[in-house]
């Protein structure tokens, strides 16, 4: 029986990888809550490594915001996901866990790269500065498990996902991202016999979409890829994967759907006088289709999945 201790169970991310793991036979899937296990305190994680003693880790631990948390808690972005990171990967190490999985995030490549983004355009310009200090961490995180190989020897891989949405999404009027946004605004609208929904910006700007369980499935996919495909196909020093779909779709096309999932009659109404932002964000996911792995849910299966679990969650 292999024990892999998943980092962050409850987020949307890791309890979708706890999803796919209870499928596979022979794991025994290890989780702490946050009250159960402080991972910003290196002596308790320390303590909980010596005595589970996990064959594997996935990392899917961090604290994540959007623009506004971001930009308000700065300080508390970049020191509890380095703290996270350092105290996992470094008593991983410590307490001989030869094979550990990094979830990153797509911010950290440069804000003016060519699209799609490339694995090899990381650290080669600026970046957003809205996400900086999340950015600058994860970018650590890579950093961390790549010296941990070359040093070491160890087995420490890192994914890079694109926009994820899906089960266990956040859905807050202030605080979600696009997808999670829009499905709200939808269904009140529908809920309210509204006539219109309004909708940031100008509907142009593209963006690409990854359901969350695709994500999880790309996540083991790297995770468990033999370990002289991995190095073949990698740099010791560039050596995260994209993950995404590689299709990328309008604003404008994102609401048409959302409206089409939920059931929404009315209008959708663009509010230009709103910030469209960055005009194009696609990941480059030609290294890991080589490898073997291609995304399986369409944008509108995953929409219709993602309003089950909305409607799931709404309070009675």
């Amino acid at each position: 029986m292999k024990k892999i201790f998943v980092a962050g169970h409850n987020g949307m991310v890791g309890s979708a990888i706890c999803r796919q793991l209870r499928q596979q036979s022979g794991v025994e899937i290890i989780t702490r809550t946050r009250k159960e296990l402080d991972l910003c305190e290196q002596s308790a994680i320390q303590e909980f490594m010596k005595s589970e003693k996990p064959d594997e880790v996935i990392l899917a631990a961090a604290k994540v915001g959007g623009i506004h948390a971001n930009n308000t808690y700065p300080a508390e972005f970049i020191y509890e996901n380095l703290q996270i990171q350092n105290n996992i990967i470094h008593t991983s190490h410590i307490n001989n866990v030869q094979k550990l999985l990094f979830l990153g995030s797509s911010c950290i490549y440069p804000r003016q790269v060519q699209q799609p983004m490339r694995e090899n355009t990381l650290l080669t310009g600026i970046l957003e500065p809205t996400n900086e200090p999340y950015a600058i961490a994860k970018i650590a995180g890579i950093k961390m498990c790549e010296s941990y190989n070359r040093q070491y020897g160890r087995d420490y891989r890192s994914v890079m996902p694109t926009n994820l949405y899906g089960p266990g999404d956040n859905y807050h009027p202030e605080n979600s991202h696009v997808v999670p946004a829009l499905i709200r605004r939808f269904h009140e609208a529908k809920k309210n016999n509204l006539n219109e929904v309004l909708v940031w910006g100008t509907g142009t700007p593209k963006r690409e979409f990854l359901y969350v369980d695709d994500m999880a499935e790309a996540s083991l996919f790297v995770h468990n890829l033999d370990q002289d495909i991995f190095v073949a196909q990698t740099q010791p020093m560039l050596s995260q994967i994209n993950v995404g779909t590689g299709i990328d779709v309008t604003i404008k096309e994102l609401a048409l759907l959302v409206k089409e999932v939920v059931g929404f009659d009315g209008a959708i109404i663009f509010d230009h006088s709103k910030p469209d932002g960055t005009l194009r964000k696609l990941m480059d996911i030609s290294l890991l289709s080589k490898l073997g792995w291609n995304a399986s849910t369409s944008l509108k299966t995953g929409l219709g999945f993602s309003y089950v679990d909305f409607l799931s969650n709404q309070k009675l």
